[in-house]
């Protein structure tokens, strides 16, 4: 049987639990919200683990990277899986609504599925579930809470936004 580790780690969002299998990060869970996880009672603690995560999520939250290069593994269905390797398909301060993702993998009628998937995605935040809106262009849904998805957003969109040039009048 493979071994997760577990650690925490404070960040400008909260603070967050990172667990893993020790090659791959496996789930993010928010400390509040509908989203909020906890480590497990059988689960180990170590924070050597996590160091390459820590850092690209430090430089992420200081607007410092855009794409994580990160291993991966999340468990869920495939379907779940489709629509969370779809969700790393959405630029960096961009959104998408669940209708323009159902389209995108293909199912045009599932956009309720891809909703439920999207609530189920296991590591929010490096898979960009945030990035996902109502078609109305509201924030809808977040398991983090909407005020933590608005920070996600607003910190992609304020370093993604084009500097203005003012001319001056001579």
């Amino acid at each position: 049987m493979t071994k997760t580790y577990y650690d925490y780690m404070e960040t400008s969002i909260g603070n967050l639990m990172l667990a893993g299998n020790g090659d791959a990060l496996m789930e993010l869970g928010f400390p509040s919200g509908k989203g909020a996880r906890r480590h497990r009672n059988n689960w180990l603690r170590n924070n050597d683990v996590f160091n390459e995560v820590k850092e690209q999520l430090s430089s992420y939250f200081v607007g410092e990277l855009t794409d994580f290069s990160i291993p991966l593994a999340p468990i869920g269905t495939e379907f779940q899986l489709q629509v969370w390797q779809a969700l790393q398909t959405i630029p960096y301060g961009e959104t998408l609504s669940y209708g323009e993702l159902a389209r995108q993998i293909g199912r045009p009628k599932a956009s309720r599925a891809v909703g439920a998937a999207n609530g189920q995605n296991p590591i929010p935040v490096i898979i960009p579930c945030h990035r996902v809106i109502g078609s109305s262009g509201k924030l809808v849904g977040f398991g983090g809470g909407i005020e933590t998805k608005q920070k996600l957003l607003g910190l992609e969109q304020e370093l993604t936004r084009p500097a203005f040039a003012f001319e001056t009048a001579n």
